[in-house]
C-alpha cells in the first residue's frame, strides 16, 4: 500500500496545494514565494526521505505568518490522510542534529494527542521576529492536523538561520522513524488498542 495524499486549501489569504508520499526518496518540488521557507521544507523532504510537492501563493505582502501557518495546516493534513490508521508504524521517533554553532532535539509520538513543546534559547525566544518563532506556528498547525506529540528542544545555538535549520533536520529524521514499519508491530502500537 502506497502512503500518500493529498490536498488543496483555499482561503482569503492563502491558497495552497500539496502531496505528500511518506516512503519517498526525498524528491520535492516546493514553492511557497518565502525562499527560507522553501529551503526549510526542502531539508524536511531531504532528510526525511519525503516525497514532496507543494505549491504556496499567500499575502506574503502582509506578513508570512499566514501563509507559513496554513502550509503547516495542509502538510498535517496530508499526513494524517496518508498514515491512514497507523497500523504497524513505529509511532515513536527522536533525532538530535547539530548544525554548526546549533544542536535541537526532537521527539515525535504519533499518538492521535496533539501536543507541542517548543522550547528556544532565551535569547532567541525574545526576539519575535525570527524565523524560529514564526515557525512555532508552522509546527503548531501541523502537530494539530496531523495528530502528532513534538517536543521541539534547542539545547543551543546563536545562529537563527542554523536554530532553525537543525529544527527541520531533527524533525524530519524523527517523523521518518515514527512512520516507519516495524514487523512485530501488526496494528496501532498502543497498550490501549486505538490511538
Amino acid at each position: 500500500m502506497e502512503r500518500y495524499a493529498e490536498s488543496e486549501r483555499t482561503t482569503r489569504e492563502t491558497k495552497i496545494s500539496a502531496s505528500l508520499k511518506i516512503d519517498g526518496t526525498g524528491l520535492c518540488e516546493i514553492s511557497t514565494g518565502i525562499p527560507f521557507f522553501d529551503h526549510m521544507l526542502t531539508l524536511f523532504a531531504v532528510h526525511g526521505f519525503f516525497d514532496l510537492n507543494l505549491k504556496a501563493a499567500g499575502d506574503i505582502e502582509v506578513d508570512y505568518h499566514h501563509t507559513v501557518e496554513d502550509v503547516g495546516l495542509v502538510l498535517g493534513d496530508i499526513l494524517n490522510k496518508a498514515l491512514n490508521d497507523r497500523k504497524g508504524i513505529k509511532r515513536y521517533g527522536f533525532a538530535q542534529i547539530p548544525m554548526d554553532d546549533a544542536l535541537t532535539s526532537v521527539a515525535v509520538d504519533l499518538s492521535n494527542r496533539p501536543y507541542l513543546v517548543y522550547n528556544l534559547p532565551d535569547m532567541m525566544d525574545r526576539q519575535s521576529g525570527l524565523f524560529v518563532n514564526l515557525f512555532k506556528e508552522f509546527f503548531r498547525a501541523f502537530i494539530n492536523r496531523a495528530g502528532m506529540n513534538l517536543h521541539v528542544n534547542v539545547i543551543y545555538g546563536a545562529n537563527d538561520h542554523h536554530v532553525t535549520e537543525s529544527i527541520f533536520k531533527a524533525f524530519s529524521r524523527a517523523l521518518d522513524q515514527a512512520t516507519a514499519f516495524d514487523e512485530r508491530i501488526t496494528q496501532v502500537h498502543s497498550s490501549k488498542g486505538i490511538l
